[in-house]
């Protein structure tokens, strides 16, 4: 039996309204209550269900076109068994005109919204449709408890701050070969992780830099003296057992900075332990093995541990062990160049330091009146800001500047 479904009355002074999606087409199986039109007026946004199960046969609006009261929508090719809301219907009312369609779907609308109390435009329904998300797990911000577009960006990201996955294609596939010859290079293993970490860290993690720059002259004439006196060529000590150890104890002053959110965002885990990752450029890509007990060790241990640590990080040799439980990351491109960057926070920490290339300067003492040669280093903080404030942050990076220009820090 072929069965016309009409568009109900939709209430609330509503007579016509656009076809803003068709979720049916000719052939297609449907099921009672299954919706098979999504409508939109000035009002609302609407979902059509199926009074009835069965095949459609044809569908009788188009995308974009306007529909009123009473109009047909589809036909269907009812199923052989008749629905219990038919035999119901059958058994109260024999005989009905045919306007009570109308009025039937109009209930099921209603019944339909009370149940799912999720309102929700065309596009936003869409959407979460394509991304297998049901509306009715989302609070909707919006009048009348409506879902928003800002609601279902919210919690796709609060769903993705447990989750690392691929990097997504953010934009369509372009094809590079039209415009000149390419090389394809798959990543390497650990460029790939790397890159998964990274951006889960900044899809998750709301970054603020801090930007500062401490004057390490003395650092410098201290440890061009340490050298000098070691007789070590090959075994320089470097700048940076000076910086992980000023870090650690500037860790213990200010523990936030040594601290993890807990994976339901509820509590701050403070450690009593401070393990720093170093950041060591490998042909393989970027790797961070981690120095255990910054805070009890000298800086000749500290130098020692880290040149072991970055050969074989270089030769593919470290232990796993070795590159967890860090509490605080700093990665160094002073070797390199550059004034300032900004470096990626390694969850589930909640700070990193980044270190520049340091330079001579002339600086104006404004107390003597005199200008002078300074070696400073330009030095940036990346710190999750669901933990540390901005002047918790201004305050760590003035005391790390404090910290560096006082070599009494480093006797051994």
């Amino acid at each position: 039996m072929i069965k016309e479904i009409l568009l109900p009355d939709l209430g609330e002074g509503i007579d016509s309204a656009e076809v803003s999606e068709v979720l049916v087409s000719p052939g297609k199986t449907i099921k009672e209550d299954d919706i098979i039109l999504v409508l939109e007026s000035e009002k609302a946004s609407m979902e059509i269900p199926a009074e009835i199960g069965g095949k459609v046969k044809k569908v009788l609006v188009a995308l974009g076109s306007t529909v009123t009261t009473g109009q047909g929508l589809i036909t269907v090719e009812a199923a052989g068994k008749k629905t219990s809301k038919q035999k119901e219907k059958k058994q109260k009312a024999p005989a009905r005109p045919a306007t009570t369609t109308a009025i039937e779907s109009k209930k099921q609308i209603e019944v339909k919204r009370d149940r799912d109390r999720a309102f929700a435009s065309p596009g936003v329904r869409r959407l979460s449709r394509e991304l297998k998300i049901d509306l009715q797990n989302i609070k909707g911000t919006g009048p009348k408890g409506r879902v928003t577009k800002e609601d279902l960006h919210n919690f796709i990201r609060n769903k993705m701050e447990r989750f690392s996955g691929r990097p997504h294609d953010l934009g369509e596939k372009t094809d590079f070969s039209q415009w000149g010859k390419i090389e394809a290079q798959k990543l390497t293993k650990i460029k790939g992780v790397t890159a998964r970490r990274m951006q889960h860290s900044w899809q998750t993690i709301p970054h603020v830099t801090q930007f500062d720059e401490a004057d390490i002259t003395d650092i410098h004439a201290h440890r061009q003296k340490l050298n000098k006196d070691r007789g070590a060529k090959k075994n320089k000590v470097t700048f940076l057992p000076f910086f992980m150890k000023a870090a650690a104890s500037l860790l213990k002053e200010m523990p936030t900075f040594n601290s993890s959110l807990d994976n339901a965002g509820e509590n701050l885990i403070f450690k009593h332990y401070f393990h720093i990752g170093v950041a060591v450029d490998t042909p393989a890509g970027l790797m961070v093995p981690v120095v255990r007990d910054v805070d009890q060790k000298n800086i000749i241990e500290l130098s020692t541990e880290l040149k072991d640590l970055s050969q074989r990080a270089r030769g593919k040799k470290l232990k796993p062990s070795e590159l967890k439980g860090g509490t605080f990351t700093i990665s160094s491109l002073g070797g390199i160049g550059g004034d300032f960057f900004t470096p990626i926070i390694n969850p589930p920490q909640a700070a990193i330091l980044g270190i520049s290339e340091s330079r001579w300067k002339k600086v104006y003492d404004h107390k003597k009146k005199t200008t002078s040669p300074r070696y400073l280093l330009p030095f940036s903080l990346s710190y999750d800001h669901r933990v540390i404030d901005g002047a918790a942050a201004a305050r760590f990076t003035s005391r790390y500047s404090e910290m560096l220009a006082n070599t009494d820090n480093y006797k051994q």
